[in-house]
């Protein structure tokens, strides 16, 4: 695809955001789109709203994988482009519009001009939630295309055009969704004595979470609990029976994670007596830390440097990635691809520079014919 082409997927992609396993519009347009540069040496397979497609090589021993994953956020867009969501409250906050574009300019590239091995191109639904890769990886479409070695992009809006970042190691955090409700007696409010007040108590608990942290955990194990939502009763002068908060937990090594939500548990026990009310936990989706491999990253990196693109090594960030659970199977790794965004990711105004997908491209197609 010439820049043009490049531009054009992009912008269509960009209108129509879907959320997890509902990508049924954007499903339709990458299948019309593979379809139309299909040849012989090339397959499709179809897991839900994902897709699979194998590139067959001239003289394959592997079979290397691509990722690119496909869902938008429930995010109202702030942008005011010409192209902005035709889907009222959702958004490609992301950057998923891109991945998906450079997944597709690189397969027509290695279509026409095929490398030694097999590759297989992973357009992946619902990595912002529910959590798409692991039960992909489940699948028996996967099973029988399963890559020996994989690699995956993600923009970075704070990086100028032309710049990549990775590093060896951990990249991105263990992550999970915290979900606490709360279940009281209400009442009225001028009557507090005669009420289990779940405003209240919802309050306390979110203080109390943050000494989790700060008095539980060990200071050398980085860890974040925060909470971005909270809500409870319906008008001024009722007590609120029900309440509830909403969050996230991310932490750099996996076991960490489980002491927390440990800790949180127990914390939920002494409320209950305390506060004389019910309380339920929902750990929604979690998602396992993106562990990237030191000598394929070595590689990578000779191989941007090589082709005249800038490598920037990278530091541990609490961003979450459900690829992680990809790289907990298959040797690989992750790399940020800069956009130079005035705006980050998940923001209503995200707007990252077109060029950057050209570089995507010629990042990916190098790094496939170096691996």
């Amino acid at each position: 695809m010439d820049y043009t082409t490049l531009q054009e997927t992009r912008r269509t992609l960009h209108q129509i955001p879907e959320l997890g396993f509902q990508e049924i519009k954007t499903q339709a347009y990458l299948l019309q789109k593979v379809e139309r540069m299909k040849k012989r040496h090339v397959e499709v397979k179809q897991w839900r709203t994902g897709i699979l497609v194998k590139v067959s090589g001239k003289n394959p021993i592997r079979t290397i994988g691509f990722r690119a994953d496909i869902d938008g956020l429930p995010i109202h867009e702030a942008t005011g482009l010409e192209f902005e969501s035709m889907h009222k409250g959702n958004m490609h906050a992301c950057g998923h519009d891109f991945h998906m574009t450079i997944a597709l300019g690189v397969l027509e590239r290695l279509i026409n001009q095929p490398i030694d091995d097999d590759v297989v191109f992973i357009f992946q639904p619902a990595e912002e939630g529910p959590g798409g890769a692991l039960p992909f990886l489940q699948s028996s479409e996967w099973k029988q295309w399963n890559p020996d070695v994989i690699f995956a992009l993600h923009i970075a809006p704070e990086l100028p055009v032309g710049t990549v970042s990775s590093r060896a190691g951990l990249l991105f955090a263990n992550t999970s969704e915290l979900f606490v409700h709360f279940k009281g007696k209400g009442g009225h409010a001028a009557y507090p004595h005669l009420t289990k007040d779940m405003v209240v108590t919802a309050s306390s608990f979110v203080t109390q979470l943050q000494q989790i942290v700060s008095r539980k955990m060990d200071p050398l194990q980085s860890a974040v609990i925060s909470i971005g939502k909270i809500s409870g009763g319906f008008v001024q002068n009722v007590i609120a029976e029900e309440a509830r908060i909403e969050g996230t937990i991310r932490t750099l090594k996996a076991p960490v994670i489980d002491d927390i939500k440990q800790n949180i548990e127990q914390m939920a026990k002494g409320f209950e007596i305390s506060a004389d009310c019910s309380i339920s936990i929902d750990y929604g989706s979690n998602y396992y830390q993106v562990f990237n491999d030191a000598n394929l990253v070595k590689r990578f990196k000779s191989t941007v440097e090589a082709i005249g693109v800038q490598y920037q090594e990278a530091g541990p960030a609490m961003t979450g990635e459900d690829f992680g659970y990809m790289l907990k199977e298959i040797p690989g790794f992750m790399f940020w691809l800069g956009v130079d965004s005035g705006y980050g990711l998940h923001h209503a105004k995200l707007n990252p520079k077109e060029e950057a997908l050209q570089v995507g491209v010629d990042v990916v197609e190098s790094t496939l014919r170096r691996l």
